[in-house]
C-alpha cells in the first residue's frame, strides 16, 4: 500500500458495493457541487469524540451506537427523529445508572443511506432489476426507473443529513436533553412496557438526585451535563463519491492540515468492503475522524492487525472501533482468537457488539426479522467472552427506531412471525428493534447491576 494518499486516491482501488452510474458527467457534476457544500460536522467535534472513544478503549466510559438501519427520504419528520434520539436517551440513562460510567452516545443518523447489498440484482415474479441501495443511490419501488442509480440523489441526502443534524444539536443543547425531562422522555406506547415501569423507578431515583444537587447548589445553569449532552453521528462510509466530496482539510490554529471526512463525526467500513487493499479501506486510512470496522464470522486474526496497521499506524487511543457481528451461536469461536490476538499486540481499540447483522432470518411468509432472544445471546456472549479474556466489552451497536414497528419477534411484546405481516413492518431494508424492545434491551444489558 503506497504511503500517499489523497481523498481521490481511493480510485485507483478495488471497488465493492458501489453504484454502477449510467451518466458519469452528471455524476461528476454532483461530485463537484456537494464538494462546494459545507461540511456537516466539524474537525474539533471528531477529535472530540476520539477523545471520548480514547476513554472506551480504557474501560472508563461505554459506546452507545443506535438507529434507523437506512433513512428514508420519504419518512422524513420531526418526530421520527426526535423519537429515535429520545430512546437513545433513555437507554444511555439506564446504562449509566447500572454502571456507572458515561455512555458515550453516537447516532446512526444524519447521513446513514447507502446500503451494501449481498446481491446486485433482485427478482420478482421473474423480472430482474438492480438491488434497492439505500436512497442515496436508487428508489426502493420495484420500477425499472426507481432503480437506476441517480447521482443527484447525494444532493437531497446531504440536505435532509444537514436538516437532521441541525434538529439534533437543538434537542442536544436546546433543554430538550435535560436531565430534569427524564419523565417525559417515555414514548406513549412504551409505557404499556414491562420495562417502562423500570425505567420510570430509575427515572424516579435521578430525580430524587438532582433534587438533592439543586439543593446543594449545583444546577443546569452551572453544570452543563444535566442541561444537555454531547450527541454524535455516523454512518457506514459506502458511498465514496460522496464521502470524498465532503471531506475537508481542517483549517483551525494548530496549522496541520488533516483532512477529516465533514459528513459524519465517525464512519465505518463494513464487513463487505474491508478488503486490506480496497477502495473503502484506502479512503479511511487517510481520514482523521474515529474510524470503524466491522469484523464478522470471516475475519481471522492477522487479517484484523494487517487492518488495524493500515487503519491506525500510530496506534492511537479512540481511533479505532471494532464492531463484531457474528450471529449468536458464532461469538465464542469468533471472537476469543481476535481478542486475544489484538491484546497480544498491545493494540489500542474500542471493542462494540453489534447484535443485529448476525442475527437476521427469513420467515416462511419471506419477511425479513430478528429474533430478540438472539440479539440479546450475542450481546451476552460478547460480555462473558471479554471476561473471560480479561478485555473489556465496550459497547453496543444497534439498529432500533423509536417508532412503535413490529420488526424483531420476541422480547416482552412477545411478537411472533404472525404479527409481521402487517402495516407496522415498514423497514426498507432490515428488521429494527423499536423503542420497548430497545429500552428492555438496555435492562437486559446491565442485568448483574441493581436498576
Amino acid at each position: 500500500m503506497s504511503n500517499t494518499w489523497s481523498p481521490d486516491s481511493w480510485r485507483t482501488k478495488a471497488k465493492n458495493q458501489m453504484p454502477d452510474y449510467p451518466n458519469p458527467v452528471l455524476l461528476e457534476e454532483v461530485e463537484q457541487k456537494l464538494a462546494q457544500y459545507p461540511q456537516l460536522i466539524f474537525a474539533g467535534e471528531a477529535r472530540k469524540l476520539k477523545h471520548k472513544l480514547a476513554a472506551v478503549s480504557r474501560g472508563q466510559t461505554f459506546l452507545l451506537q443506535g438507529g434507523d438501519c437506512a433513512e428514508s427520504f420519504s419518512d422524513f419528520r420531526v418526530n421520527t427523529i426526535r423519537d429515535t434520539f429520545r430512546i437513545l436517551l433513555q437507554m444511555a440513562v439506564v446504562l449509566t445508572f447500572a454502571e456507572k460510567r458515561e455512555v458515550v452516545k453516537v447516532g446512526r443518523v444524519a447521513g446513514q443511506f447507502a446500503k451494501p447489498r449481498s446481491n446486485c440484482v433482485e427478482t420478482r415474479n421473474g423480472v430482474s432489476l438492480p438491488t434497492y441501495r439505500g436512497d442515496i443511490v436508487n428508489g426502493h419501488a420495484f420500477h425499472p426507473q426507481d432503480r437506476v442509480p441517480d447521482p443527484e440523489r447525494m444532493i437531497q441526502a446531504y440536505l435532509q443529513s444537514a436538516s437532521t443534524l441541525n434538529l439534533l444539536r437543538a434537542y442536544a443543547h436546546g433543554g430538550y436533553a435535560d436531565l430534569n425531562r427524564v419523565h417525559e422522555w417515555n414514548l406513549d406506547f412504551v409505557r404499556r412496557s414491562a420495562a417502562s415501569s423500570r425505567y420510570e423507578e430509575v427515572a424516579g431515583r435521578l430525580s430524587e438526585v438532582l433534587s438533592f444537587m439543586s439543593a446543594m447548589g449545583i444546577r443546569g445553569d452551572s453544570t452543563p451535563q444535566i442541561n444537555g449532552i454531547e450527541f454524535y453521528t455516523s454512518h457506514e462510509a459506502l458511498l465514496l463519491p460522496y464521502e470524498q466530496a465532503l471531506t475537508r482539510r481542517d483549517d483551525d490554529d494548530r496549522g496541520t492540515g488533516e483532512w477529516y471526512d465533514g459528513s459524519a463525526h465517525l464512519v465505518w467500513i463494513g464487513d463487505r468492503t474491508r478488503n486490506l487493499d480496497g477502495a473503502h479501506v484506502e479512503f479511511a486510512r487517510g481520514i482523521q475522524n474515529p474510524i470503524g470496522l466491522k469484523c464478522g464470522p470471516s475475519m481471522d486474526a492477522d487479517e484484523l492487525i494487517r487492518l488495524i496497521d493500515v487503519l491506525n499506524p500510530t496506534n492511537e487511543a479512540g481511533r479505532l472501533t471494532l464492531i463484531t457481528r457474528f450471529g449468536h451461536e458464532k461469538v465464542e469461536k469468533g471472537l476469543a482468537p481476535l481478542l486475544r490476538k489484538v491484546k497480544s499486540e498491545a493494540k489500542n481499540v474500542v471493542w462494540c457488539c453489534d447484535p443485529m447483522h448476525g442475527n437476521t432470518v427469513t420467515t416462511s411468509s419471506g419477511q425479513k426479522t430478528r429474533p430478540f432472544d438472539h440479539i440479546l445471546k450475542e450481546v451476552k456472549s460478547f460480555q462473558e467472552v471479554h471476561r473471560a479474556e480479561g478485555t473489556y466489552a465496550g459497547g453496543v451497536h444497534l439498529e432500533l427506531t423509536g417508532r412503535d414497528v413490529i420488526e424483531c419477534v420476541g422480547g416482552d411484546q412477545k411478537i411472533t412471525d404472525d404479527h409481521l405481516v402487517s402495516e407496522m413492518y415498514q423497514t426498507l431494508c432490515d428488521p429494527r428493534l423499536n423503542a420497548s424492545q430497545a429500552l428492555e434491551l438496555a435492562f437486559q444489558l446491565c442485568s448483574h447491576q441493581t436498576v
